[in-house]
C-alpha cells in the first residue's frame, strides 16, 4: 500500500520558499540533505513489519504518529526494516547515524563556511525529512548522548518541532514527518533517560528469521552464490541461534562475499569450497567460532561469572540490612 503525502504542516505556520535544494525560514535559508535510494525488500517476518507500518499510521485528524524503537542485535536488519516500511509507504528515506559525540547541531542545522566566506546552515537529514515530510531512521540511538536527546525532546512528543539555537530558528514538523530509532543490544551504549524512552514507544523487537527466510535474505542479496555455499551458511547461523549466539544475517553475507572472492581469486590453482567457507568463517568471525558449542558454554560462563553468587541470608534481608549474615559494620 502506497500513503499519498499531505502538504500542510503541524504547529505553527511558518513562512517557507522551496527551491531545488532549498527551504527558506523567515530569514535563514538551509541547504537541505540529500534523500536515500531506496529500494530495499523486506523479506520475512512480515508481523514486525506491519507492526511499525501502524505506528506511523494517524486515525484521526488530531491523532499524531508513534516514534518507535527497534531494538536487535547487531546485523539483525533494524535499519533494513524501517528502510522497507518507508518504500512501502512510498515517502523519502533519510538516515542519520548516532555516534557518542553527536553534538545537538549535528542532529539539527550545523553552520558551514560557504566559498564566498558567508555562514551557510546545512539541515541535518533529519530535519529535511521534517521540512519535507519524509522518514528519518535515527540509527544505532543508544550510542547518542544525553544532551543530544534532549535537543530533541519537543519534536518526539505532541508539539513536533525543534528549536536550531545555531541557525536561531523554530522547525516544525510537517505533517507527514515520521521516525524511528534503531538500538543494538550491546554493552558499548549509552543510558537513554526516561524522559526521552518515554516518548520512544512501542518497542519493536526484531529477533532472528527462521532457516527460510534466512536462506531467502542470502540468495537476495547474493544470487550468485552456489547452493552448497549458501546451505552451509544458513547451517551454521540457525545453529548459533539456537545456541543464542549473535550471528547474523550481515555475518552470513559478509562470510559468502569472503569465500566466493577467495574462490575466484585463481582459477589456475582454485581451493576448494569447504576451505574456502571455514576460512571466511574463521577471517570473519574467529577462530571461535570454529566450534559453536564450545563458544556458547564459554558465553555461559563468563555470564555466570558476572553475577554475583546468592548466599542464603541473601533471601531474607537486603544486602545493607544489619541483620544480614554477611553485614559488616565496618560500612556504617
Amino acid at each position: 500500500m502506497v500513503y499519498q503525502a499531505a502538504i500542510q504542516l503541524d504547529g505553527k505556520p511558518q513562512s517557507f520558499m522551496k527551491s531545488e535544494e532549498t527551504f527558506q525560514i523567515d530569514s535563514v535559508r538551509l541547504k537541505l540533505s540529500a534523500p536515500l535510494s531506496n529500494t530495499h525488500e523486506w523479506i520475512g517476518q512480515r508481523e514486525i513489519l506491519n507492526q511499525l507500518l501502524a505506528c506511523w499510521l494517524v486515525v484521526d485528524d488530531q491523532d499524531l504518529p508513534l516514534t518507535p524503537r527497534l531494538v536487535g542485535v547487531p546485523g539483525i536488519g533494524k535499519t533494513a526494516l524501517a528502510m522497507a516500511a518507508a518504500k512501502l509507504r512510498g515517502q523519502e528515506l533519510y538516515v542519520f547515524q548516532c555516534t557518542a559525540d553527536t553534538r545537538p547541531e549535528d542532529l539539527l542545522v550545523t553552520p558551514v563556511l560557504s566559498h564566498d566566506g558567508k555562514i551557510a546552515y546545512h539541515a541535518s537529514p533529519l530535519v529535511t525529512a521534517m521540512l519535507r515530510g519524509g522518514v528519518c531512521v535515527l540509527d544505532e540511538g543508544n550510542r547518542m548522548n544525553e544532551k543530544s536527546w534532549a535537543s530533541l525532546a519537543p519534536l518526539l512528543d505532541q508539539r513536533r518541532y525543534a528549536e536550531s539555537i545555531v541557525a536561531g530558528v523554530v522547525l516544525h514538523a510537517h505533517r507527514d514527518f515520521r521516525c524511528a530509532v534503531t538500538m543494538n543490544q550491546d554493552d558499548s551504549t549509552y543510558e537513554i533517560p526516561d524522559y526521552i524512552l518515554s516518548r520512544l514507544q512501542p518497542t519493536l523487537p526484531l529477533g532472528f528469521p527462521t532457516r527460510q527466510d534466512e536462506l531467502a535474505i542470502l540468495q537476495y542479496h547474493l544470487p550468485f552464490a552456489e547452493p552448497e555455499m549458501l546451505a552451509l551458511t544458513v547451517e551454521f547461523l540457525q545453529r548459533s541461534h539456537q545456541l543464542k549466539l549473535d550471528f547474523s544475517a550481515r555475518d552470513g553475507l559478509n562470510m559468502l562475499r569472503y569465500a566466493l572472492k577467495r574462490l575466484a581469486q585463481d582459477r589456475e590453482h582454485p581451493i576448494s569450497k569447504d576451505h574456502a567457507w571455514r576460512e571466511a568463517l574463521e577471517r570473519c568471525l574467529g577462530e571461535d567460532a570454529l566450534n559453536l558449542d564450545n563458544l556458547a558454554k564459554r558465553r555461559q560462563r563468563e555470564l555466570g561469572a558476572n553475577s554475583l553468587p546468592l548466599g542464603l541470608g541473601d533471601f531474607f534481608f537486603d544486602s545493607d540490612d544489619p541483620l544480614h549474615p554477611d553485614h559488616d559494620d565496618d560500612d556504617m
